[in-house]
């Protein structure tokens, strides 16, 4: 499966009430249309000074990882429904011991796509040619900075050389075994320039695609200059530069045009909140879940998930607003 594919129809589908009514029909059919994004241990080996992990009141707050008996549990609660499984949403999922089974219990329940976000920092060739094993369709790699310099410096406690040997490990397995590397370049206004050189610094042959997304207040972040304002001007320059390159070495681009159109509707949006399900060792989709004894569908019909996916096919733009802040992306196949 196409995920990438299935989000550009998404953004192309104008309608929320068609959306609605496709997301209704799955639920009632007992059929996949869930993001499940799921966190196994709340803790990170870095401390990205645009993360919230920098923030040391917040980080005693996160605690606890998935015992290896829950993971069974935590598959046959919600992964019939998944449409996508993605390990990793907010902290650093390497750094649980058990991950390969969880890609393993993915593939048991025939998720169409199963990707990881990572730093990379702890990803050997030996561990990363497990999880392909496994049956790991895709690695998404946040970066932010292009340079060791800027690296290391937005990227603290990380190590340049082990982020690069994670992509020439990335390259070399790519003859072996079918799977995706996707970069997550966050940029803020001392860190956008030196994107022009991002090719000089990345082979393309280690990875798919390049996601280019704005710095967003994500917490008590140490780095909180969230204006960019000034790269207005420069961005559409500097993101064409970027776009030509990508198409050059066929390599998909996710990126808004113009920084204005971050201020536009995002259609797609309006389903997100329909569609996500965030897992972690305190949190298991919607409040109340009883995910050890009760199934999703007897969950579902108790707290009214049929009805309120249908209603959806009548609400207003304006009654679904609320979640329109997330970002505009493009995403430009080559």
């Amino acid at each position: 499966m196409n995920i990438y594919k299935l989000l550009q129809l998404n953004r192309k589908i104008k309608s929320h009430r068609i959306k609605f009514l496709g997301l209704f029909l799955l639920h009632k059919f007992n059929k996949r249309y869930l993001a499940v994004n799921l966190d196994p241990v709340m803790a990170c080996n870095l401390r990205c000074k645009m993360c919230y992990f920098t923030d040391e009141d917040y980080v005693k707050t996160l605690k606890g990882q998935f015992k290896d008996e829950d993971l069974d549990l935590v598959a046959k609660s919600i992964f019939k429904r998944a449409l996508k499984l993605q390990i990793g949403c907010g902290t650093e999922p390497t750094l649980y011991k058990n991950l390969v089974r969880i890609v393993e219990l993915g593939k048991q329940y025939n998720v169409p796509y199963i990707s990881i976000t990572t730093n990379a920092n702890l990803l050997s060739e030996e561990k990363i040619e497990a999880l392909l094993k496994a049956g790991l369709n895709e690695f998404t790699i946040s970066l932010h900075g292009v340079t060791k310099e800027s690296y290391e410096n937005f990227m603290k406690k990380a190590s340049y050389e082990k982020f690069q040997n994670a992509f020439k490990a990335f390259a070399k397995l790519k003859s072996t075994y079918d799977f995706k590397v996707r970069i997550n370049y966050t940029f803020n206004k001392d860190n956008f320039y030196e994107l022009k050189d991002f090719f000089n610094h990345f082979d393309p042959k280690g990875f798919d695609m390049l996601q280019i997304r704005p710095i967003q207040k994500i917490g008590n972040t140490e780095y909180n200059d969230f204006d960019i304002s000034t790269l207005e001007k420069d961005y559409p320059t500097v993101i064409s530069s970027i776009r030509e390159q990508c198409k050059a070495n066929h390599i998909l681009l996710m990126a808004p045009n113009t920084l204005s159109t971050l201020k536009d509707e995002n259609q797609s949006s309006f389903v997100f909140d329909y569609t996500f399900c965030y897992i972690s060792p305190n949190k298991f989709w919607k409040e109340g879940f009883n995910w050890r004894e009760e199934s999703f569908n007897a969950f579902s019909k108790k707290i009214g998930w049929s009805q309120l996916l249908f209603s959806g096919i009548f609400k207003s733009k304006s009654q679904l607003k609320t979640l329109s802040h997330r970002l505009n992306y493009e995403i430009e196949f080559n």
